[in-house]
């Protein structure tokens, strides 16, 4: 039960722990709870799921669309919810985009092809996927329609992303305007 290799949640730093663990040090621990939450342009809007195993579902457990906001909640009830394995945000194509990194965290260390992006990108709101492999991106852009491209996907519409909470790098509260950063992608 000790022997599991997790990821810290604050650091990113690989440690040995029981299967619940989520931070490597006492001193991580209190850092989390000492951190900023999720950005308020998202949990102001009303555009939340529960998932299950990347499925969204609503509060009821039934399947929700990324297009039909009747299958939505506000963030309180989602987060209250147990529902499924966690929350989901869905974009709805008002100006709030996501940005997908698949595979770019090997033992907590970015990918080289990972860290170029996130180079370019301005200081958002950035978190760890569920799996701890992968990387979701927040922030302000129009995308129209969505695209995937060697394991980068952009949507600001039609799509959801799960959201863990798990910030990655130094955690923002503000989404900020990332066109520029969409456009070279």
């Amino acid at each position: 039960c000790y022997n599991r290799p997790m990821t810290c949640e604050v650091c990113g730093a690989i440690f040995t722990a029981r299967a619940d663990a989520r931070f490597c040090s006492g001193r991580c621990r209190v850092a989390a709870h000492r951190r900023p939450g999720l950005p308020a342009d998202l949990t102001s809007r009303p555009r939340w799921v529960r998932h299950r195993a990347k499925v969204p579902l609503t509060l009821e457990g039934r399947h929700a669309s990324s297009t039909d906001p009747a299958t939505w909640a506000t963030y309180a009830e989602a987060k209250a919810s147990e529902i499924g394995d966690g929350l989901g945000f869905v974009f709805n194509g008002d100006g709030i985009a996501g940005i997908d990194l698949d595979h770019c965290l090997t033992d907590g260390v970015l990918e080289p092809w990972a860290q170029q992006i996130l180079d370019r990108c301005p200081r958002t709101y950035v978190e760890i996927s569920p799996s701890g492999t992968g990387l979701h991106i927040f922030g302000r852009a129009y995308v129209g329609a969505g695209r995937r491209r060697d394991g980068v996907e952009v949507y600001d519409r039609g799509r959801y992303f799960t959201v863990t909470g798990r910030h990655f790098g130094k955690p923002s509260r503000k989404l900020a305007d990332i066109t520029g950063l969409i456009a070279s992608l």
